[in-house]
């Protein structure tokens, strides 16, 4: 990995942006993040570079431009930001600065006093129990059918039972299964990326899904992936079984996710326990967890009530 000097040696407070935008494009490559952050980090920046006059240098950008262009994002573009879009393209600015001033390319950071706006996201869509029942019992149809497919019931059941993200779904190998472990059965979700390993994490499955995947690896005789098939694929799968059940809901997967976490909440599952079943940091799941707290109320659910009903 290069070392994260080496990319900014050559860059100064006499710098041009566009020169220097290339260049934090390469160091980001090399800190191992993900191409999609890496478009919306540039994309950013070009638009800052679009806005300035193209002579101005790294050095002589200062926090009233920026608060500028950030007004300008807001109110004046053809295009006006959303909330969270104008929230992310501050981050841009505070990451590219910071870089430049903690690698000496400027005397000083003008991104750091840009005030980093809060948005509260919506809740997300997730299903009642009822509807957990309807898709659980639509699924398990096409399991029993004359020209059986466990497929479906495989697939959803394990991301209610698991919570995991359809990334990590996809990614999923036959030796990431340990069906016959002494502790119960179990999968693991596994990451290559070395910066992702600390999500990595063991899931207890249930017998009745081992049972369901057992059918289904015979019916399609798996190799290597256990699910191979595209992303697109198996999300057309998730949305055939919720119409089939006649859900006014898109069932998808981070419904089901979010599901998965409700019903762990609701049924007395450690927060600490959850929050590691998911694969996010502390600082995730302060939000989370609020989120999970709003949807139990929101389908009339007193979860501290129903604590006391159960002490």
């Amino acid at each position: 990995m290069t070392d994260k000097n080496s990319t900014s040696a050559h860059i100064s407070e006499s710098s041009l942006l566009h020169p220097t935008i290339q260049a934090w494009k390469i160091y980001l490559r090399d800190q191992a993040r993900s191409k999609y952050t890496i478009k919306a980090f540039i994309a950013d920046l070009t638009l800052l570079m679009n806005f300035l006059p193209p002579d101005r240098t790294l050095g002589s950008i200062t926090t009233k431009d920026l608060e500028s262009f950030t007004n300008w994002l807001e109110n004046e573009r053809d295009v006006p930001c959303s909330p969270k879009s104008l929230s992310r393209r501050i981050t841009s600015l505070k990451s590219f600065f910071k870089w430049l001033s903690q690698n000496a390319a400027i005397p000083s950071d003008p991104a750091e006093k840009l005030v980093q706006l809060s948005v509260k996201s919506p809740l997300p869509v997730v299903l009642t129990r009822d509807e957990i029942i309807r898709v659980l019992d639509t699924a398990e149809k096409f399991r029993l059918a004359e020209h059986p497919d466990a497929r479906p019931f495989v697939l959803l059941d394990l991301i209610l039972e698991t919570g995991i993200k359809k990334g990590e779904c996809i990614a999923l190998n036959l030796n990431h299964l340990d069906l016959e472990g002494e502790g119960g059965p179990s999968i693991y979700v596994r990451y290559t990326n070395p910066r992702y390993r600390y999500k990595e994490r063991k899931i207890s499955v249930s017998p009745e899904w081992v049972d369901a995947f057992t059918d289904y690896q015979a019916q399609y005789q798996l190799t290597k992936e256990v699910f191979p098939w595209s992303q697109r694929r198996l999300e057309y799968i998730l949305e055939d079984i919720g119409q089939r059940a006649g859900l006014s809901k898109h069932l998808s997967f981070d419904m089901c996710r979010w599901t998965s976490a409700l019903q762990d909440l609701v049924n007395h599952v450690d927060g600490e326990r959850i929050r590691q079943r998911l694969g996010i940091s502390k600082i995730q799941w302060r939000e989370v967890y609020m989120k999970l707290r709003s949807l139990a109320f929101e389908q009339g659910i007193d979860l501290e009530a129903q604590a006391k009903s159960e002490d």
